[in-house]
């Protein structure tokens, strides 16, 4: 028993290491770290930031173009909390919320629009960071991190009623539950943002002038697609943790 329970643990351990492609590692002290990840979120924050404090820092009652468009993407990201979360609780979760579906969508559109492949890196290659399974399983841990709070928060030690609800009998399949949101979440962003980056560049080397350009453009559309679906699977889930389990 002891010799099969080692085995498997060393399959694990060599499951893990194995890579699709190569990569750019920065040396952490004893960690390693995917550099091009790095570089290319860096690159999405720092543009939402310049366009935040560029849209914000001359506030006018009569708002110019740039002044709406901005106040418009500040109401779409609140009706997103508000339809999930609830009109009472949404505003304390707008800015997660609106962060995830920023960052997501930024990421998503500089793998579909900018050419990274001009990029040339000592390794690996300049993509989207959503493209990179361990950014999207970061993003799902935050989420189970959220609701988990949203839900001790609002319900205290109560909120753990929920697993035997409607009955005990359920217990398990509830907490697996727990488990299997992260992984959707994360698995679902990740295959959505890899299979349109794989099906451009196949495009792009089959016929590399027509054909990619409107493949690109359903792309984009996709990739707004799954930063919406993310970010509202996020709030629903820290909406659905703030129900009054703890009232029953």
């Amino acid at each position: 028993m002891h010799q099969t329970s080692n085995s498997a643990l060393l399959s694990f351990s060599t499951f893990s290491n194995v890579e699709v492609g190569k990569h750019l590692y920065w040396k952490i002290g004893s960690y390693s770290v995917h550099g091009q990840v790095f570089i290319v979120s860096w690159l999405v924050i720092s543009v939402l930031l310049v366009i935040s404090f560029a849209g914000t820092r001359s506030l006018k009652k009569i708002p110019g173009n740039f002044q709406n468009f901005m106040e418009f993407i500040l109401e779409f990201l609140q009706d997103i909390a508000k339809n999930q979360i609830g009109e009472h609780e949404y505003r304390a979760w707008v800015p997660y919320v609106s962060t995830l579906f920023l960052f997501i969508l930024g990421s998503n559109w500089a793998g579909a629009l900018i050419p990274w492949k001009l990029i040339v890196l000592p390794e690996g290659e300049l993509a989207a960071p959503t493209n990179d399974i361990n950014t999207t399983v970061s993003l799902a841990i935050l989420t189970s991190l959220a609701y988990f709070y949203a839900g001790l928060r609002k319900n205290g030690l109560g909120y753990f009623l929920r697993y035997i609800e409607p009955t005990p009998v359920l217990l398990p399949i509830n907490v697996l539950e727990d488990f299997t949101k992260p992984l959707s979440l994360s698995f679902r962003l990740f295959g959505n943002i890899l299979a349109d980056e794989l099906v451009v560049s196949v495009f792009t080397l089959l016929v590399p002038i027509l054909i990619p350009l409107p493949v690109m453009i359903l792309g984009l559309f996709a990739s707004s697609i799954q930063a919406l679906i993310f970010s509202t699977l996020s709030a629903a889930y820290i909406g659905e943790a703030m129900e009054g389990h703890g009232n029953h």
